[in-house]
């Protein structure tokens, strides 16, 4: 299924019939199939009553009622629905009275095939868009998931989180590319699945990491090739794009995909259609394509590094996943789902989490996000002795990658971004030893909510240091 298909049906309403006909193989030729028509303008409000429709194509004259009084009654009854009028009236006074009117756009006939199918695509997505808005609003108002099963694999008891659950269900059914966005760890591809899910798609799920294609690998991936296409094709090979048919291609890394590759990508997305290698004739393309990246192709853009008209046609519909480190509050969760994983996996019996154990990893910036979490969990699960799951492999984690990537701990956990130069200088007047000492080991406890064994882990001294030097402090006062 393509974009050309909305799903619903366009309405085309003329008196004659020869028009309608006319009109109608312009759309065939399109892709747009789903077609309801009528000589009696008499009868539209009764059949707009009855049946939803994603755009009405309109004459204005017409016997027993003028055109431009059933455009007043439909955006009047249908706002959301776009009217396109198509009239032999080439008159800058009437054009002008039907587009204050709610007129979507004006045509004059005889009609260009080219700018009448340009006018009903975008009507189209147009009325698209605003159901989907209207559906997101619904869903973010009840706060409720109609599908959450197609989301029980990703862990999270997160608000952000959640709301992009909401989002991905009013967006599923589009037949629009989706373009996911995060650092790396965050389940891009998790969220690719929920899409493919909540779509209900009867195709299947394919997936291909595109990063490191040159162009003559990626359009063989994708498109597939003809037999004796080049040397060695000895036999005709279907690419991934008639592979995942009804289905959902997901193309990860995308901001790793070369230039000549990025223009292929967006006439695919554009026409809908594309060449297999070899091939004198372009076929369909009847997958929902989602893509991935971790990297910000907005400064890919400014690089020269990736197209402008690509990523605008890939945005349309943007799911943005926040790194873990802007939601702790799923680090005990995930924390407990891990163990449970790496307990049945490892065939091990489940040990317990310290309590210190989640505010001890709220310190972490995480980097790796979910999946590093995941693995420093089943690090721990399979070098584990005793009934309580020991905090030495993450602490460990935490020191060695905190130590290899400076100061962006200090970033993750609150503090002021990064300077330039020592965070001292921030300070007129130096504070002594003693002074720097209190502040440190204030600084550490609200970041350990109190914790003396994860501030001490945190400042590097043992937890009877960090004792001594709190009693000290106490006998000063």
């Amino acid at each position: 299924m393509s974009e050309r298909s909305s799903g619903l049906p366009v309405l085309l309403v003329d008196d004659e019939q020869t028009a309608i006909d006319g009109i109608e193989m312009m759309l065939e030729s399109e892709g747009i199939e789903d077609i309801l028509s009528t000589t009696n303008p008499r009868q539209v409000m009764d059949l707009l009553s009855k049946t939803k429709v994603s755009a009405v194509l309109l004459d204005l004259s017409m016997p027993h009622m003028d055109g431009r009084e059933l455009l007043s009654d439909i955006t009047r009854l249908y706002p959301e629905t776009p009217v396109i009028i198509v009239t032999g009236y080439n008159e800058v006074e009437i054009a002008i009275e039907c587009m204050k009117a709610g007129a979507f756009d004006y045509i004059v006939k005889p009609v260009d095939e080219a700018r009448l199918s340009s006018a009903v695509k975008r009507a189209v997505s147009f009325g698209e868009l605003q159901d989907e808005y209207a559906s997101f609003k619904k869903k973010m108002f009840k706060g409720e998931l109609e599908h959450p099963e197609c989301f029980a694999h990703i862990v999270t008891a997160n608000r952000k989180m959640r709301a992009i659950f909401n989002y991905v269900e009013t967006i599923a059914h589009s037949r629009r590319p989706v373009l996911i966005t995060g650092e790396t760890g965050v389940g891009k591809e998790l969220f690719a699945k929920a899409v493919h899910a909540v779509s209900r798609s009867d195709g299947p799920f394919v997936t291909v990491n595109v990063a490191g294609l040159d162009d003559q690998m990626f359009s063989d991936t994708l498109f597939g090739h003809q037999k004796g296409a080049f040397t060695g094709a000895d036999t005709r090979r279907p690419g991934l794009i008639e592979t995942a048919k009804n289905g959902t291609l997901f193309l990860d890394e995308i901001g790793d995909l070369d230039m000549t590759s990025q223009v292929k990508l967006l006439r695919l997305l554009q026409e809908n259609e594309y060449f297999p290698l070899g091939a004198d004739a372009p076929k369909p393309a009847e997958a929902r394509i989602v893509v991935a990246t971790n990297q910000n192709l907005q400064q890919l853009q400014e690089q020269q590094r990736f197209r402008t008209d690509l990523y605008f046609r890939l945005q349309t519909h943007h799911v943005q996943i926040p790194p873990l480190r802007e939601r702790l509050d799923d680090i005990p969760i995930l924390v407990h789902h891990f163990i449970n994983k790496a307990a049945t996996d490892l065939d091990k019996k489940r040990p317990t989490p310290p309590k210190e154990l989640s505010t001890l990893l709220s310190t972490y910036h995480f980097p790796g996000n979910v999946r590093e979490l995941e693995a420093m969990v089943f690090d721990a699960v399979s070098n584990h002795k005793s009934k309580v799951l020991s905090t030495s492999i993450f602490k460990n984690h935490i020191r060695t990658h905190t130590a290899n990537e400076g100061g962006h701990q200090n970033d993750a956990a609150g503090a002021s971004p990064a300077l330039s130069g020592s965070p001292l200088s921030l300070f007129s007047k130096l504070p002594t030893l003693t002074e720097a000492r209190e502040l440190l080991i204030e600084e550490a406890l609200r970041r350990a909510e109190g914790n003396h064994t994860v501030a001490s882990q945190m400042i590097g001294i043992s937890r009877s240091g960090l004792s001594k030097a709190l009693s000290r402090r106490k006998h000063d006062d």
